[in-house]
Parts: structure tokens; sequence; C-alpha cells
């Protein structure tokens, strides 16, 4: 895999009705939006997955309807993390696994659990959580990505555990989040949601380019780590935008 390649940059979603004046073309049928949306950009962060229990066929179409070296990120399903006890979600980790997931193929990319801005850390309650999480689905291995909102988890206790579960820490731009950096882990995931509606692209041309040069950083030399971005919320009808502006950038490159 090239060094672009392992960098792969995309949105939330693909279903969004602002985009249909702006990224979609006109006339564009619904149903075709996946296919676009896949051919424009190298990777979607799937929200649904959050809020509601897919089947296996919706994965399996999913898979179908986009190319080859496309990659879906999935949010795991809030009932997982939204609970008081993190350590007894152990049914609701495997009711999620356990959906189908495994139909997406090799365009499985990794796994995000999303904890509430109100979520504190807790050691052995996370811990305990960690533990749960599975390494494989029927022979497939999973990547888990850990979306973590309090101010509390900034700290070297919660980074040596999610390194001792091989899991990897949400890095964003938020301001209303810490940005969690891991330099040790095996992969980048970067959520970035500061984009702006009076910008084309979403962040100004200067930030697309810092980022690209990070993005390359992190991918390249011997260890060929991949790197995630996504373009998630602030002035969200500029995502496409932003992420296209990105690749350029990476494929200029």
């Amino acid at each position: 895999m090239q060094e672009d390649r392992k960098i792969r940059v995309g949105v939330g979603g693909w279903t969004y009705e602002p985009w249909r004046d702006n990224f979609y073309p006109k006339g564009l049928p619904h149903a075709k939006e996946l296919d676009y949306a896949s051919r424009k950009l190298t990777a979607i962060e799937v929200n649904g997955t959050y809020y509601s229990t897919f089947k296996p066929p919706t994965f399996a179409r999913w898979r179908d309807e986009t190319p080859d070296d496309f990659v879906f990120s999935l949010k795991a399903n809030r009932f997982a993390t939204n609970r008081k006890q993190l350590a007894t979600a152990g049914e609701s980790i495997e009711r999620f696994v356990g959906s189908g997931i495994v139909e997406l193929g090799a365009k499985l990319g990794p796994i995000v659990w999303q904890f509430m801005p109100t979520k504190v850390f807790d050691a052995g309650d996370f811990e305990g959580f960690l533990s749960l999480l599975p390494k494989a689905v029927d022979g497939h291995p999973l990547r888990h990505v850990l979306d973590v909102r309090h101010e509390s988890f900034d700290t070297p206790e919660y980074l040596a555990l999610a390194r001792k579960y091989g899991c990897v820490t949400v890095h964003t731009d938020s301001e209303k989040f810490p940005a969690i950096a891991d330099a040790k882990a095996p992969f980048a995931y970067l959520r970035l949601m500061r984009s702006e509606s009076a910008q084309p692209t979403g962040y100004p041309p200067a930030q697309l380019d810092q980022w690209a040069q990070g993005a390359r950083a992190w991918a390249g030399g011997e260890s060929g780590r991949e790197v995630f971005v996504y373009f998630i919320n602030g002035a969200k009808e500029r995502a496409p935008a932003a992420a296209m502006a990105l690749l350029e950038r990476l494929s200029a490159a």
C-alpha cells in the first residue's frame, strides 16, 4: 500500500439533506448516494449503527455498492457505552459485534466506541469494559477506537490501559473535548469538528495543508501505520468539500 493509500479520508454518514445541494449531483436518486460518495471519498464513518441495530443484508449491500478499497468505520451501538457501569456491557457488545458487521469483509474498518461527555474515567470500570472487547469476529480481526470526551481521560493511566488492550484513542480538534494524542498507537483516528460555513472547503487552505502534512508523517516510514481522518460536525454541509480537498493534497504529494 502506497503512503497515500494508508490515509483514509471521509465524512460521517452519507445521507444529509444539504449535501444534495453542494455535493451530490442534482437529481441523483437517494439510493445512489452511497455509490457516489464512496467514489469521491475513501472512507465513511457510519453514525446510524450508534442509534439502531442493522442486519447482515444491510452490511452486505454496503459492501457491494462500494469500491474494493473503500472502508467503513462503524460507531458501536450506544447501549454498550451509555451506561453507569461499563463493565456490565458484555451483552450489548456481543449483540453489536454479532449483528452482521462481518459481512463488510475487508471493508470493515475500526469500530468506534463513543462515550458521553459526562462519563468520568474510572480505571477499574473502564478496564472491565476494555476486557470485553473481542479481538475478532468469525475470524475477522477487529480494531477498536475509543472516543472519550471527558477531560479526566487525559491522563497517562488511561493511555496505558488503552495500549494494554490494543485500543486507539480518537484525536479531535474540538474545543469541547480533550485532544489526546498517542504516538505509540498502531494507527491514527482523527475526527475533525471545526469546519466553518464561510470556508468553501470547511477549513482554511493552510490548515488543510497542516493536516495533510501530519497525516503523511504518521503514515510514512517503516511503520506504515494507517490514518483515518473524518470531517464531522461543525459546518457539516462543508464536510465533503473538506474531505475532497484533503484527498487532493495527499494525492498531489
